[in-house]
C-alpha cells in the first residue's frame, strides 16, 4: 500500500483509520525544512496543518507524491500552483472547524466589548480595576463581517443573539441571499466607516494581504474593534498598533499573526488588544473532525476516486446528481481510449438530461481520467488529467443539454471517428453502454470487450460463440442488433477474460465476420 507522512499532530482516529486501511503512517513533526525534504522522498501522501511549509522544492523532492492533504481550511502554507503543475492533488477540509472558529470569533467579540482577559490579569496580579476596565454592550451595535462564507454566515447567526444590527462586505454574495440570512450588504469602506465592531473572515491571498492597513482603519470611528480570526497578514500588524495607540480605533482582538508562531509583535504591549495563538480550530471537536476528513479524503485520493474537498481540481464539486455518474464517465474514457489508433485532437463529452443541467466540467475529468489511464503508464489523476490532454494536443469540448431522447441520462464520449454512451439504469445505478460507434445495445462495461461487425445471416453469431468455446473464454454478456449498413449485423460481447491475439485474429478471418474492434477498460 502507500506511504503516507504526517508531519504534524492530526487526531488519532483518521490516522488509525488510515492504518486500517493497509497504509504505512510515518509520523515525523517539528521537521527542519533539510528534514522535510528527506522524508518526503518515497512518500505517496503527505497530510499537515498549518506550519508546515509545501513548497516547490518540497513538491520537487516527493516524486511519489499523489496528494497533499491540509487537516484545516487555509492553504496558503502550500504552493497549491507548484501541486498542479506536478499532478499532485491538494486537499482540506473547509467544514471540520467552522464552529470551532465561529465561536472563538465571539469569545474574541466578548473579550473586546467587557475587556475580560485584561481585567482577569489585573485582579490575579492584585489590582481591583473595576472603573477602569468600563466595557461596552453588543446590543444594538453594528457588526461588519467581511467575508460572508461559512465561518462568516455562522457568525452572523450568532450575533442576532447579541440584537446587533449586521452589515457585510461579501461581493461574491447576492443582496438577495444577504437578506435571506438577514445581512444587509455594503461596501468595504462604507462597513469599515459604520461599523462598532469588525470581524474579518477572508482567505489569504493576493487581494486580501494587507486589506486592513492605516488607510482602511482610519475610515472607522474611534470606538471600533476589530477582530480577525481568519488569517494573518490580511491585518497590518504595525499599522493596527498604531491606529490603537493613536486613538483612530479603540480596540482589536487577533487570533492569527502574519508570521507564526510569533511570541514577539507590536500589538502585544498594548492593554487594548487581546491576542491568542492561533486558536480557532483548537478544540478536540474541530481536532477529530479535521483528523477523520483529510483521512478520508487522502484515502479517496490514494484510491484514484473522486474527492469533494480537492482545492485544485478545475471542475465544482459533484453533487449527489453527478457522482453517481463519475464511474461511468471514467469507464467510458477508457473504452473510448481502446477504440481510438491514435489521441485524438478533439474530444468531446456531451450530457444529456437531468445531468445536463449542472456543471459537469467534473465529468470531463473523469473521462480524461479514464482515457489516458488507458494510454498512460503514469499515474492519472483528477489533477494532471487536463495536464496530460494539453501534452498530448488533445482538447476536450463539452455540451449539454436538459433532454434526452431515450434515457433520463445519458453520456457521450467522442472523437477521432468514433464514440462511445453510457447511461446508469435501475435502482442499482448500474453502468450500461447503450452505444458504440453508431450500434445500439444494451450491455454493462467489463474490463475485455468485443465488438464484431457481421454479415446479418443465420449461423455467424453460432460461429462467434463456438470459436470463443473452443479457445476457452467464455460469454458474460452479449447484445445483437443491426447496423446502419444493410445486410450487416453487430455484437456487442462482455468475455469473462481478455481474448488471445491469436483467437482475435482467426475471429477475423472466420465465415460471415466483416471487423473486430476489442476494447479494454
Amino acid at each position: 500500500m502507500s506511504r503516507i507522512l504526517v508531519t504534524e499532530e492530526i487526531a488519532d482516529g483518521g490516522l488509525d483509520r488510515l492504518r486500517a486501511a493497509g497504509h504505512t503512517v510515518d509520523i515525523a513533526v517539528d521537521l527542519s525544512p533539510d528534514e522535510l525534504l528527506n522524508s518526503i522522498k518515497g512518500a505517496h501522501a503527505l497530510i499537515i496543518r498549518s506550519a508546515t511549509q509545501v513548497t516547490a522544492e518540497v513538491l520537487e523532492a516527493g516524486e511519489d507524491l499523489v496528494v497533499v492533504g491540509r487537516a484545516g481550511i487555509g492553504l496558503d502554507n502550500v504552493d497549491v500552483d507548484a501541486a498542479t503543475r506536478r499532478g499532485v492533488m491538494v486537499v482540506n477540509a473547509p467544514q471540520s472547524n467552522i464552529i470551532s472558529a465561529a465561536e472563538h470569533t465571539m469569545a474574541l467579540l466578548l473579550s473586546q466589548a467587557r475587556n475580560v482577559p485584561q481585567a482577569h490579569a489585573a485582579l490575579v496580579e492584585g489590582r481591583w480595576e473595576r472603573s477602569r476596565w468600563e466595557g461596552v454592550e453588543l446590543a444594538d451595535k453594528t457588526l461588519g463581517v467581511v467575508g460572508l462564507g461559512r465561518i462568516g454566515k455562522l457568525v452572523a447567526d450568532r450575533a442576532k443573539a447579541f440584537q446587533m444590527r449586521l452589515i457585510a462586505y461579501d461581493p461574491f454574495v447576492s443582496a438577495e441571499r444577504a437578506r435571506q440570512i438577514g445581512v444587509e450588504l455594503v461596501p468595504l469602506e462604507q462597513l469599515v466607516a459604520d461599523s462598532d465592531f469588525i470581524t474579518i473572515h477572508l482567505p489569504k491571498n493576493a487581494e486580501t494581504i494587507g486589506l486592513f492597513d492605516t488607510e482602511m482603519l482610519s475610515r472607522a470611528k474611534p470606538s471600533m474593534r476589530l477582530i480577525n480570526v481568519a488569517r494573518g497578514g490580511i491585518v497590518v500588524e504595525e499599522d493596527l498598533a498604531a491606529c490603537v495607540r493613536d486613538g483612530i480605533i479603540a480596540g482589536a482582538a487577533l487570533d492569527v499573526f502574519d508570521t507564526e508562531p510569533t511570541t514577539s509583535s507590536p500589538l502585544f504591549g498594548l492593554p487594548q488588544i487581546v491576542v491568542t495563538p492561533h486558536l480557532g480550530a483548537s478544540t478536540r471537536e474541530a481536532q477529530d473532525k479535521a483528523g477523520d476528513a483529510i483521512a478520508d479524503m487522502v484515502q479517496l485520493a490514494l484510491a484514484g476516486d473522486f474527492v469533494p474537498f480537492a482545492v485544485n481540481v478545475s471542475a465544482a464539486e459533484a453533487n449527489d446528481t453527478l457522482r453517481p455518474y463519475l464511474p461511468l464517465a471514467e469507464t467510458l474514457g477508457n473504452l473510448f481510449a481502446s477504440l481510438c489508433e491514435r489521441v485524438p485532437t478533439t474530444i468531446e463529452l456531451c450530457c444529456e438530461g437531468e445531468i445536463g443541467g449542472y456543471d459537469t466540467r467534473i465529468l470531463g475529468l473523469a473521462a480524461l481520467k479514464g482515457f489516458f489511464s488507458e494510454i498512460s503508464d503514469q499515474s492519472v489523476t483528477y489533477v494532471n488529467g487536463p495536464q496530460l490532454a494539453a501534452e498530448h494536443g488533445l482538447e476536450i469540448r463539452e455540451t449539454s443539454t436538459t433532454t434526452a431522447d431515450d434515457f433520463v441520462n445519458l453520456i457521450t464520449v467522442s472523437g477521432g471517428g468514433h464514440s462511445i454512451s453510457g447511461t446508469l439504469q435501475g435502482r442499482r445505478a448500474e453502468q450500461r453502454i447503450v452505444r458504440l460507434d453508431g450500434n445500439s445495445f444494451d450491455v454493462p462495461p467489463a474490463t475485455h470487450m468485443l465488438m464484431v461487425a457481421n454479415d446479418d445471416r443465420p449461423g455467424v453469431i453460432g460461429t462467434v460463440g463456438t470459436l470463443l468455446g473452443d479457445s476457452g473464454v467464455n460469454i458474460a454478456d452479449m447484445d445483437v442488433g443491426r447496423a446502419e449498413t444493410e445486410g450487416t449485423a453487430v455484437m456487442l460481447i462482455a468475455p469473462t477474460e481478455k481474448v488471445p491475439a491469436d483467437v482475435l485474429e482467426r475471429l477475423r478471418l472466420a465465415p460471415g465476420i466483416i471487423s473486430v474492434t476489442s476494447l479494454s477498460s
